[in-house]
């Protein structure tokens, strides 16, 4: 039997959210300022489409909460997402290239990345489908409808060009198989395959050769493929302990590309030094602690695999932007979740925080125990 308890979900959870999105406008709009400043002649721009978003964010956080049918366990709602998602990657592909790439959708002025929602669906997809084959999942063929799935996002997203997240939505799905249940052999097949995958698709576009030779030996082209990586290094290193005060970075004075998107905690390394960035980071481990907390606690198997999933998600596309930015990954589009300007990644990393906290607000009921 299971309890519902209205407004019951988990606080620490809600508070670490809240803090990191404060935390994040406020270092978008010391990072910005200036370029918007150059670029829009409003030096709030940034500041404010990221308001914009987190006021729409909030709102729909606080209509889920006070609903007490779990809609996204509904196979309606799963397979609907996930056709949306697919289309939308597809359309994609027929739009004007930006930045070199088809990864936004763009619709009366307004741009979205469909590649931040799709990590949801699949693992929502993943979720109810594993739930359901659990007594099956030592046969190999139950894990080819799934494995077929996987692919059709695999595929649209490096032809977007997007390898880094590609890459992701391939792991998430690997670590959502093995916590659902799938046997440690089909692994060893299962891995052949996407390193086959990810190895032509790497070897066929030379820049992604590039970044990961600028990765292991940044200085050998220090004004070209390693700048990036040696702006970020340098911003990180500038800040010390204690930084150089907010406002006062002189790195995102177009020295650091992308200052207020992915290399962000570049900026707050420079500005608040060490005791910001591992402010950030415990933040973030906190988060994952209260995450697993919830899957734990879940009242049936979907829950707890969709509670997991969600939460590994946006815990590991922080700690993949954390690492690249400190240079222990190669240079790739990962925004910093709740921090990073960015609203597709703001709206649906907090569509994903929704869906947990009203989880967290269900309960199994044993025996008239709690």
């Amino acid at each position: 039997m299971e309890i519902f308890r209205p407004y019951g979900f988990d606080k620490p959870m809600f508070i670490i959210t809240l803090i990191l999105i404060l935390f994040g406008l406020l270092m978008i709009f010391s990072s910005s300022a200036v370029l918007a400043g150059e670029k829009y002649h409003q030096s709030f721009y940034f500041l404010i489409q990221q308001s914009i978003g987190v006021v729409l964010g909030l709102f729909f956080i606080i209509f889920l909460l006070s609903i007490r049918t779990p809609f996204y366990q509904n196979v309606y709602f799963i397979y609907g997402l996930l056709i949306l998602s697919v289309a939308l990657l597809a359309l994609c592909l027929t739009m004007p290239v930006y930045g070199g790439a088809n990864r936004w959708i763009y619709f009366s002025g307004l741009r979205f990345q469909p590649s931040e929602l799709s990590k949801i669906s699949i693992i929502l997809f993943l979720s109810s489908y594993l739930e359901r084959k659990k007594d099956k999942l030592h046969d190999f063929n139950t894990l080819l409808f799934p494995l077929g799935i996987i692919l059709v996002f695999i595929l649209l997203t490096i032809k977007e060009p997007d390898y880094g997240t590609a890459i992701l939505i391939c792991v998430l799905s690997g670590l959502m198989l093995f916590i659902g249940g799938v046997k440690i052999k089909h692994f060893l097949f299962l891995g052949a395959i996407s390193i086959g995958l990810f190895g032509f698709y790497l070897f066929k576009a030379s820049y992604r050769l590039e970044r990961i030779i600028a990765f292991l030996f940044p200085t050998k082209d220090p004004l070209g493929s390693g700048f990036q990586v040696i702006q970020s290094k340098i911003a990180v290193g500038r800040g010390g302990l204690f930084g150089v005060s907010i406002g006062e970075s002189s790195q995102k004075l177009f020295f650091l590309p992308c200052a207020h998107t992915d290399y962000i905690y570049a900026i707050v390394g420079e500005e608040i030094g060490l005791i910001g960035t591992l402010a950030v980071l415990f933040l973030f481990v906190f988060f994952l602690w209260r995450g697993l907390l919830i899957s734990r606690r879940a009242p049936n198997l979907f829950c707890q695999l969709l509670a997991a999933g969600l939460t590994i998600a946006i815990f590991s596309q922080a700690l993949l932007n954390i690492s690249i930015v400190v240079g222990l990954g190669p240079p790739t589009g990962f925004p910093l979740p709740l921090v990073s300007f960015g609203r597709s990644s703001l709206l649906s990393t907090l569509f994903a925080i929704a869906i947990l906290l009203h989880i967290s607000q269900r309960r199994t009921s044993i025996k008239g125990k709690k």
